[in-house]
Parts: C-alpha cells; sequence; structure tokens
C-alpha cells in the first residue's frame, strides 16, 4: 500500500474495490459483458455482477474461468447462476467452462452495486443500508422485522407499518 493510499478514507469494502478494479482491468470485457446477461435465478432484475456474486473472469487458452461467490454458504440458486453462466458463454461461443466457488472473502450486502439497489427496491426486495430499511413499496422507514428468514435464506422479512405491505429484505452480511 502506498503512503498516498493509506490517507484515503476507503469508500467501499477492499475486496469490491478489488472485484471492481478486476473488471475494469480485465483483457476479457467482451466477457463480462456476455455475463452481464446473467440475472440472479432470485431477483431476476439484478445480474450475477451487480448482486456481487461474479467475482472474476479469466481465460486460459480456449478455456474461461470463473469464480462466484455465492451469497449464503449453501445458496440453493448457485448452481442455477452456474448453469445460467455456462450457457450465456456458450451462446457466446465459449464452449470450455470451469466454475470456481469461492467462499473467503464471505459476500456480503456492501458487494451490491448501487444499481443492483436501485433494482431490487423497485422489484420489491430491500437491501439493509447503514442499517436502515425502508420500505420497497412506500418509502417508509417505519419497518419490523417479521421473520429472520423470508424467501430464503439470504433474506429476512419485514412488514411496513405505514402500508402494512411484507417484504423480503436482503439480510446485512
Amino acid at each position: 500500500m502506498t503512503a498516498r493510499m493509506a490517507e484515503c478514507i476507503p469508500l467501499l469494502p477492499v475486496e469490491e474495490l478489488a472485484r471492481r478494479r478486476r473488471r475494469q482491468e480485465s483483457k476479457v470485457g467482451e466477457i463480462w459483458a456476455l455475463l452481464d446477461e446473467v440475472m440472479d435465478p432470485e431477483i431476476p432484475v439484478i445480474s450475477l455482477y451487480e448482486l456481487g456474486v461474479l467475482q472474476d473472469v479469466s481465460c486460459e487458452g480456449d478455456t474461461v474461468k470463473l469464480v462466484l461467490t455465492p451469497t449464503y454458504i449453501g445458496c440453493p440458486a448457485l448452481g442455477i447462476m452456474e448453469e445460467d453462466a455456462r450457457a450465456a458463454l456458450a451462446a457466446g461461443g465459449y464452449d470450455q467452462v470451469v466454475v470456481e466457488t469461492r467462499l473467503a472473502p464471505a459476500w456480503t450486502t456492501a458487494w451490491l452495486t448501487p444499481e443492483a439497489r436501485r433494482k431490487m427496491t423497485s422489484y420489491g426486495v430491500a437491501s439493509a443500508e447503514a442499517g436502515d430499511i425502508g420500505c420497497p413499496q412506500c418509502g417508509s422507514e417505519n419497518t419490523q422485522v417479521i421473520s429472520e428468514f423470508g424467501s430464503t435464506a439470504c433474506k429476512a422479512l419485514f412488514r411496513c407499518l405505514a402500508c402494512q405491505e411484507p417484504f423480503d429484505v436482503f439480510k446485512a452480511i
């Protein structure tokens, strides 16, 4: 770390900054672009990259290597994510694909892009950010937890006390 970097106030977790830099500096931008069309099977308005699951893309000869980090250990959607990524790559002419599942560092909601948070809210799923959980229906922050487990293990179920609507919240991990 340089002296200049040590003086900076980080706005992103170090791992998320590194992930964004890997993409930005990648020599396989066309593959990243293909994978931008692969949506999360549980929230189909955000891509695996926007979700923070797609960590890295590289090529070794004719083989594309993907690194995925699930939102939750044992995430049942991970297999579908992998299949969808393979299908998108095959459609783009990349038939040889190796997928590495990486559990460390663990996925965190801090890896969600701002665009992902916006899309999730309009889809009806909130994401805990700085402890505030606003209702994706009416915007009220007058909400309460109903259950620590929502539609999936990585989400909790909340209710808005203003509009009375229940909604999922991505757990702040």
